[in-house]
């Protein structure tokens, strides 16, 4: 009898562990989808400043090249 309580005790034990490794695993995975989400639209952020960057670049050197254009004029 003293053996069973302890069995069930022991299962019992093992299934409180298994559901708080569930748990745990659920809202890691819930993290993690999360995390990639954030990647995803930082990646998409960097790519649209990084155009943006290049836009603002090209009218800088355009600027510069009207403007070396009107020294030698003058």
């Amino acid at each position: 009898m003293a053996e069973r309580v302890a069995v069930e005790s022991e299962l019992k034990s093992l299934a409180d562990k298994l559901e708080r490794l569930l748990a745990a695993n659920a809202r890691l995975n819930e993290e993690n989808r999360s995390l990639r989400h954030a990647q995803e639209q930082l990646a998409l952020e960097r790519a649209a400043l990084l155009a943006k960057n290049e836009q603002a670049r090209g009218r800088v050197e355009a600027m510069i090249g009207r403007l070396r254009a009107l020294e030698q004029q003058g």
